[in-house]
């Protein structure tokens, strides 16, 4: 794998990550009550079928700070006339990906190291070179731990992080949760050495610590890459954690989003109000019960890695 000196690729930012919900007006409603904001449709952007057989209106985007979120409902996306992915009745996070300059080159890089690559429709990819197109390529979870997906950045009409001069949003007023940016996002794995070979040898990513979460009850590696932090962590067994590694294992689980805020008192009120319960709280960070919370064990937490 290349040692980092003389990439010819770079990642640029975080691919939007996605969520598999039973239902996107429960999504679009939870966003908008306790995030306070709004979800946009993708059928805004593909108002018509782009093959027969394949659906419109299957997602929805949501903007939160720095993140770009896809809610996705399995039942509605169809391709070639079938359902791509299995129904949901709880929600959960599945994967994301990465935005990156000089994508055919990391596309060579990751089939020279022997990682397998699939395209949107999970055809196997063996040419030596990408060939491109409007879809991301992704990488097998066998080999990667999850199926992330890579994808030359691209003017997405529903991302405002890829315009010309955008800023990560200063906190407004009406931010019920006072939201500055994304401080992590959780994989469990019992692999971590899976994702760094990925995540550090591949893409460029720097090891800045190894530690706990002790609200969760995980540990392992902190990994920052381009604008995003990952903890790549084993969980405590017996914890809720572990429950939601066990239902993936051997592969790897997108576990939970961390959110930076500015008061957590101020997060706490709010989310009480609209019936988030508290699973676990510390003097600096709380993360919700997943149950009340669209399936995620969201992390809102006042301090900075």
């Amino acid at each position: 794998m290349n040692d980092g000196t003389d990439r010819p690729y770079r990642v640029r930012m975080l691919y939007h990550p996605r969520i598999h919900v039973p239902s996107l007006d429960q999504a679009e409603d939870f966003f908008a009550r306790v995030f306070g904001r709004p979800s946009t449709n993708f059928s805004v952007v593909m108002p018509e079928p782009p093959a027969p057989g394949h659906s419109v209106g299957y997602s929805t985007f949501t903007s939160v700070s720095d993140v770009l979120i896809d809610s996705l409902e399995p039942k509605r996306y169809l391709t070639g006339g079938t359902q791509r992915y299995p129904d949901v009745e709880v929600p959960h996070l599945e994967t994301t990906g990465w935005y990156v300059d000089g994508v055919k080159a990391l596309y060579r890089e990751l089939r020279a190291g022997g990682l397998r690559l699939v395209d949107s429709h999970d055809s196997v990819l063996d040419g030596e070179e990408w060939p491109g197109g409007p879809s991301p390529f992704h990488t097998l979870p066998d080999d990667a731990g999850l199926r992330y997906a890579f994808f030359e950045m691209f003017p997405f009409p529903l991302d405002p992080r890829v315009r010309e001069g955008w800023t990560v949003p200063e906190v407004s007023e009406d931010d019920p949760l006072g939201i500055q940016h994304a401080s992590h996002h959780t994989v469990l794995t019992s692999r971590p050495e899976r994702a760094l070979r990925l995540t550090v040898n591949v893409l460029g990513g720097e090891v800045v610590r190894t530690g706990r979460d002790e609200l969760r009850g995980v540990a392992g590696p902190f990994v920052r890459l381009a604008d995003t932090v990952f903890h790549f962590a084993a969980p405590d067994p017996g914890s809720p954690a572990a429950a939601d590694a066990a239902a993936h294992a051997p592969l790897d689980t997108y576990h939970a989003i961390t959110w930076k805020v500015v008061d957590l008192e101020r997060t706490a009120k709010h989310l009480d109000a609209e019936g988030v319960r508290i699973a676990h709280r510390s003097r600096t960070a709380l993360v919700t019960d997943p149950a009340t919370s669209l399936g995620v064990p969201w992390g809102f937490t006042t301090d900075s890695i």
